[in-house]
């Protein structure tokens, strides 16, 4: 086996592989093309990622905070976002869980907002 291929998993979960697509089983890291599109598809699963856990956090979880704690607050949220990507864009469904989340989040939200507008 060459050193400069690595081999992806034929069960990527359906976000990853929609942004994976055109790389078919293995990626040679010395073809400059495979690797575009190895790291366009990366940098895209880490934006879906990173939107999808700015939502989840939003709807569920944040308070009124002063503007610098908030910046804080996402920042991190972005670095964490960046290393749980890498770490596991191929054998995770991570965005797929954080799309559930969000959405489950913005009905609880939502269904709390219409119950407070009738009292």
């Amino acid at each position: 086996m060459n050193n400069t291929v690595i081999e992806l998993p034929d069960d990527l979960s359906p976000i990853t592989s929609f942004f994976m697509q055109g790389l078919g089983n293995e990626v040679n890291l010395a073809n400059d093309e495979e690797m575009g599109l190895l790291l366009r598809g990366i940098f895209f699963l880490y934006v879906t990622v990173a939107v999808l856990a700015i939502l989840a956090y939003k709807f569920g979880f944040a308070k009124k905070l002063t503007p610098l704690k908030s910046m804080v607050i996402y920042i991190l949220l972005l670095i964490g976002m960046f290393f749980l990507t890498i770490l596991f864009w191929v054998s995770l469904p991570l965005a797929e869980s954080l799309l559930i989340i969000a959405l489950v989040m913005g009905i609880y939200r939502l269904r709390l907002h219409q119950e407070r507008k009738k009292r």
